[in-house]
């Protein structure tokens, strides 16, 4: 082997463990989203609350009840679907509502109600679902006041999906659905709020 060639190798075998490290960075990066692929994500506002207390009140409860049938399955103008992971901001002093609204639904479909982060955490929610998920219908019960950053993180515009600049105090009717594609990024031309008319309460809103 001429000295040249010698002197070449060393650089050359660091050349190329550094791209064979840029590759496997790259892949594992780019694997990080196939937790969305071709997934649904649906997401909802806790159900009613009463003035005082961490729980939901007697509506809330009724709504609750009532989210048992109407996911099981959901039927939207295109498509059926029926979750298969249950989530929930996490339980605090203040509320429990989330979790709450999930209950009869995780009782009918024998789902466990997951709640790995706290409120303000919606980036943490979204990096580990890009990370791990395998379910391609997901349901989210979260805190109205978080629900455009929770929209946000999963990179789409809250206030525009919405209609409005935030989510109003009093409106617990509206459900939100994400769709994915094969890429794991959002397709925000497909998707949409989609108004409950769940209880007799409920009414047509812009």
């Amino acid at each position: 082997m001429a000295p040249n060639v010698r002197r070449l190798l060393p650089r050359l075998l660091m050349v190329a463990v550094v791209t064979v490290s840029v590759l496997v960075l790259s892949f594992a990066h780019g694997s990080g989203a196939s937790g969305l692929r071709n997934t649904t994500v649906l997401i909802v506002r806790h159900a009613e609350k009463p003035d005082v207390g961490r729980e939901l009140n007697a509506q809330g409860q009724q709504r609750a009840a009532a989210y048992a049938d109407y996911f099981t399955p959901l039927k939207l103008a295109d498509e059926t679907l029926t979750p298969q992971r249950l989530i929930a901001t996490a339980d605090s002093p203040q509320s429990i509502r989330p979790r709450q609204t999930l209950i009869p639904l995780s009782q009918r479909l024998q789902l466990p109600i997951e709640q790995p982060f706290a409120n303000n955490d919606v980036d943490k929610l979204v990096s580990q679902l890009r990370d791990s998920n395998q379910a391609k219908t997901i349901l989210i019960a979260w805190h109205h006041g978080h629900i455009n950053k929770l929209i946000g993180a999963f990179g789409g515009n809250g206030p525009a999906l919405i209609g409005q600049p935030k989510w109003p105090v009093g409106v617990y009717d509206w459900l939100i659905v994400l769709r994915f594609d094969d890429k794991g990024q959002l397709v925000e031309s497909r998707s949409e709020k989609v108004l409950e008319h769940l209880m007799p309460g409920d009414v047509v809103r812009p």
